[in-house]
């Protein structure tokens, strides 16, 4: 007799376990609402019932041990809590609506009333709503203001999207001018030619240009910089110049300008100069120390009979 029980509940012990549900400790839910499957693995015939709504997108909710145990007995889970600390933590994935497709908006919505388009718009306290991760959605402004000359700004933002209820979002906010400067993509040294790479246009809100600042390439990419820049730094138009055919102390070859005459000679320059530029140098020769033009690499143009300059206190 004994024996027969045994084998039966050997027997029968299979066909139990397949019926017995599994508690999952974490849910992701996709849909609007929460089923009995999003709760237990094999829940049994009814894992497809609904238990209501599931929480807002990018949100959580707690299901409780207790809470569990009555839907397993309502919709015939074959599950009873171990403990008060068996729990489901659902939760429905969200993504974020894109803060560009809000400007966007916006931008097409004030243009009509003489917003720039290369306009910054400053949104106060923005925080994105959250959309189902998988679902389309439609975005669009009720009751958009920009006021003058102050340029605040205020709408409502409805966001609309499969699987999730209408929400309104009230956004305001500044629109900022904003004006071209050119940066540097990397560190400058000080007397470095600025190459097309070492430079790019970008825009800065007006209030954080000040004057006399680089606004296009072709005011600094072939210019030599006299003073050094760090990565982004702005240049000023007052640290640039004409890269240098002379560097101070280089050799040079001086020629002696007179009419229907031109001599050379070996001399040294002062200083340094771009092309066109006076610069002092000496004539190694007679140790003079004339002015003369820069008019090539390492070629300076000095008029013959050129009053010597008085020389300081060293060469």
């Amino acid at each position: 007799m004994i024996r027969a029980l045994i084998l039966l509940l050997l027997s029968t012990a299979p066909a139990l376990a397949q019926e017995m549900a599994f508690l999952r400790s974490h849910a992701l839910v996709e849909d609007q609402t929460i089923r009995v499957a999003d709760l237990w693995d094999n829940p049994g015939a009814r894992g497809a019932a609904s238990l209501g709504t599931a929480p807002p997108p990018g949100r959580r909710m707690v299901i409780e041990a207790a809470q569990l145990a009555a839907i397993a007995r309502s919709y015939g889970v074959n599950w009873r809590p171990i403990s008060q600390n068996d729990r489901v933590v659902v939760e429905r994935p969200g993504r974020a609506l894109p803060r560009a497709e809000v400007e966007a908006l916006l931008r097409e919505e004030f243009a009509h009333s003489g917003l720039e388009p290369e306009t910054e718009l400053e949104l106060q306290g923005w925080i994105p709503p959250l959309l189902p991760s998988a679902a389309l959605h439609q975005t669009r402004l009720e009751g958009a203001v920009l006021e003058a000359p102050s340029n605040r700004f205020a709408a409502t933002l409805v966001v609309m999207a499969d699987g999730m209820a209408t929400q309104r979002l009230r956004i305001t906010g500044r629109a900022l001018p904003t004006l071209p400067v050119v940066v540097a993509t990397r560190r400058v040294a000080l007397g470095e030619v600025i190459r097309p790479g070492d430079a790019r246009e970008i825009r800065l809100r007006a209030e954080r240009v000040r004057p006399g600042l680089a606004s296009r390439l072709d005011q600094v990419v072939g210019q030599e910089a006299r003073r050094p820049l760090a990565l982004e730094g702005m240049f000023a138009l007052v640290d640039l110049a004409p890269p240098s055919l002379v560097a101070r102390n280089q050799a040079v070859t001086l020629l002696l300008d007179a009419p229907g005459i031109t001599l050379t000679a070996a001399g040294r320059a002062l200083d340094a100069a771009p092309r066109g530029a006076m610069v002092p140098v000496m004539n190694l020769a007679s140790r003079a120390v004339v002015e003369g033009q820069v008019i090539g690499p390492g070629r300076v143009r000095v008029a013959l009979g050129a009053v010597p300059m008085q020389r300081g206190g060293g060469d």
